[in-house]
Order: C-alpha cells, then sequence, then structure tokens
C-alpha cells in the first residue's frame, strides 16, 4: 500500500513514517497545506493520513479541495481531541476515519486496511486471483496450499497486481507503489523482482503486456 502522510509535526511524522516503512508501507510525507492541494494530481495513493492543523492551508481545506476535484482517495483524520467539531466537518465532507493522536501504529494499520477494503469492494483482508491467495493483515501470500516465501517488495509487487487482476499496471505505476518519491535503487530493479515472482508463480502467471506493462493472469 501506497501512503501520503500530511503532518506538520517532525516527531510525529518521523514516527509515523519509520513504523509504517517497517511494516512494509510505501510512505510519502508532506509538512505543508500548500503542498498538499495538488499532491493527488500527478501522484496515485492507496490512502492519505491527514492531520487538520497544518501550516499555510489547513486540513479541512485540503480535504475540500481534494473532494471537489474529484479525487477519491480514501481519508484518515489525525486529530488531537476525539469528537471535536473539526474531526466532525471532516468526515462530513468526505474523510473517511479518524483517529486520536497519539495513536498506536498497530491500531493505525488497521484502520488503513478496512479503508482499503472498502475502496476496493474486499470483505476481508484477502486478494485472491485464481489459486493465488494474499492476504494483506498477516503479509502472507499462497500458490494453492504452498505458503510462498516473498520478499517484502517481491509481496508488494503481487499485491498491486493482484488488485487489479486481468489489468495492465505499468512500470512507472509499480515503481512508485514500490519506492515513492524516493525513486528505485537500481534502474532494472523492478524487472529483477517480477523475475523472481515468476519463478516462484510460474512464469505465465504474469504477462508482460508490450508497450503497457505488466499483467496477472489466474
Amino acid at each position: 500500500m501506497r501512503l501520503l502522510i500530511v503532518e506538520d509535526d517532525r516527531i510525529l511524522g518521523e514516527g509515523l513514517c519509520e513504523g509504517l516503512r517497517l511494516s512494509g508501507y510505501t510512505v510519502d510525507w508532506l509538512t505543508h497545506g500548500e503542498q498538499a492541494l495538488h499532491a493527488l494530481e500527478a501522484d496515485d495513493f492507496d490512502a492519505v493520513i491527514l492531520d487538520l492543523t497544518l501550516p499555510g492551508c489547513s486540513g479541512l481545506d485540503v480535504l475540500m479541495h481534494w473532494r471537489r476535484s474529484g479525487h477519491h482517495v480514501p481519508v484518515l483524520i489525525l486529530t488531537a481531541r476525539e469528537g471535536n467539531a473539526e474531526c466532525i466537518r471532516a468526515l462530513d465532507l468526505g474523510a473517511d476515519d479518524h483517529v486520536v493522536k497519539p495513536v498506536e501504529t498497530e491500531v493505525l494499520e488497521a484502520r488503513l486496511r478496512v479503508l482499503q477494503r472498502r475502496a476496493n469492494g474486499h470483505p476481508d483482508n484477502r486478494l485472491r486471483c485464481g489459486d493465488i491467495c494474499l492476504d494483506r493483515g498477516d503479509r502472507m501470500a499462497w500458490l494453492g496450499d504452498r505458503e510462498l516465501t516473498l520478499s517484502a517488495y517481491e509481496f508488494m509487487v503481487l499485491e498491486a497486481l493482484m488488485e487489479r487482476p486481468g489489468r495492465s499496471l505499468t512500470g512507472e505505476q509499480l515503481e512508485t507503489r514500490l519506492y515513492g518519491w524516493e525513486g528505485g535503487p537500481e534502474s532494472n530493479s523492478l524487472q529483477v523482482l517480477i523475475h523472481k515472482l515468476r519463478s516462484k508463480l510460474g512464469a505465465e502467471r504474469i504477462k508482460t503486456v508490450r508497450g503497457m506493462g505488466y499483467r496477472l493472469q489466474a
């Protein structure tokens, strides 16, 4: 899952980024409301964690701009007090959930999984494509009855492809899902990951679509 965090508190922001990255998320972080206004125009995120109190432009204004611009990405609000008027206003403007700061990483991750399930129409944390099964909560995957041993990046590529079975994802889409704004370590790192996944799933499962990218087949 690729996340955008909009939080101006440096200590909290660094803690969120570190904790979520250790759990296998790709995280990009902004600290200013003006920066966040147009963050969704050029990049795709699976969810946003948005603080309401931001310099330059409030979280409410950012959220209102996103929704009026047609961005439907799930938004999880960070609030300092439970039940305050701003939080209620944010939910009415289109936020999907809220948590009170400080929040434990495990609770935050569970809330994010709920948002992702709702956004993709899945009843639980599991994705399925043919005899391939992936569990987002436990970070595990199976081919039939056999558990697959996957690196964190291999898991992320498979997760992205399983979210859109039968549809192509470009190399750029997969790389931003893996590395965010920081970019990948090597120019051929995605090809290496695809090769490793094919060796574990079967070469025919991940099809290269010329000029378009990659597609997972059942």
